[in-house]
């Protein structure tokens, strides 16, 4: 008999496994996203059964192969706000969406679960003062960019993709624009049947969202409006559709929901 092992990690799915456990698949930082069974989780008072998406987790496991089983549960954070807004849900769900794409088993990517628990630690954070939805966005964006980065699918926001030239966007030059090419990524200039153009403070917008903060004015004011940031939601829409031939349902979602909201303010 195997002895147990202790593993931490982020719930990412809690499905049904057989007639009474559930199949619980985890981010770790050892072994990548892992699924585990859970004994007996589905019957009524199992002190396993209390486990659901978006928690932080510490699990003693057993078993050699295959499906290893959970024997032990603690919930060390709970991301149980981030259902009170479609937004934040939606943002924290596009991120196990993702990440189930990208990271496969034994596939451990150094990084990856302290960069997401950041972005939850963010998006739980909104419900601690008045809830602004556009952060939400804003947040929504940067993970998947983050995520995109670390899996190796970055947008090249360095050059142009065809002349090579650096991409500063020159502030101020309204006239200057890029155009967004989903299967190569940038160019200066107009291009006839571009995707989408931006302009010289869209693009440094876009560049800042590598950085690790989410960027605000000196006076604490999110940078860029509702419009901007679904433009450069739609950019990682695409990009993603065009590189992982997948698409994120839980970003359509809030793209959705974020267009309702503009319509039902006029």
């Amino acid at each position: 008999m195997s002895l147990p092992q202790r593993l931490k990690g982020l719930s990412l799915k809690v499905g049904p496994l057989g007639e009474n456990d559930r199949l619980l698949t985890i981010l770790t930082e050892e072994n990548g996203v892992c699924r585990l069974a859970i004994p007996g989780a589905r019957k009524p008072k199992s002190k396993l059964g209390a486990t659901s998406p978006f928690n932080f987790l510490d699990l003693q496991i057993v078993g050699k192969r295959n499906l290893k089983r959970v024997t032990q549960i603690k919930i060390l954070k709970s991301y149980g706000n981030l259902g009170k807004h479609i937004e934040t849900l939606s943002a924290a769900q596009a991120i196990s969406e993702l990440i189930m794409i990208m990271v496969g088993s034994e596939d451990p990517e150094k990084d990856l679960l302290r960069m997401v628990l950041t972005h939850l630690n963010r998006l739980d954070d909104l419900h601690k003062t008045e809830f602004d939805s556009l952060q939400a966005l804003a947040i929504s964006v940067q993970s998947c960019i983050h995520l995109l980065d670390l899996g190796g699918y970055c947008l090249p926001l360095q050059n142009c993709c065809q002349s090579g030239s650096k991409l500063i966007p020159p502030i101020g030059e309204w006239s200057w624009k890029c155009s967004f090419i989903p299967e190569d990524g940038f160019v200066i200039g107009n291009i006839p049947n571009a995707n989408i153009e931006l302009n010289p403070s869209e693009l440094a917008l876009l560049q800042r969202l590598l950085l690790d903060n989410v960027p605000f004015h000196s006076n604490g004011k999110l940078l860029g409006p509702k419009n901007v940031w679904l433009k450069l939601l739609k950019i990682v829409e695409v990009w993603i559709e065009t590189h992982l031939q997948r698409r994120i349902t839980s970003l359509q979602m809030m793209r959705e929901v974020l267009i309702s909201d503009n319509l039902n303010t006029k």
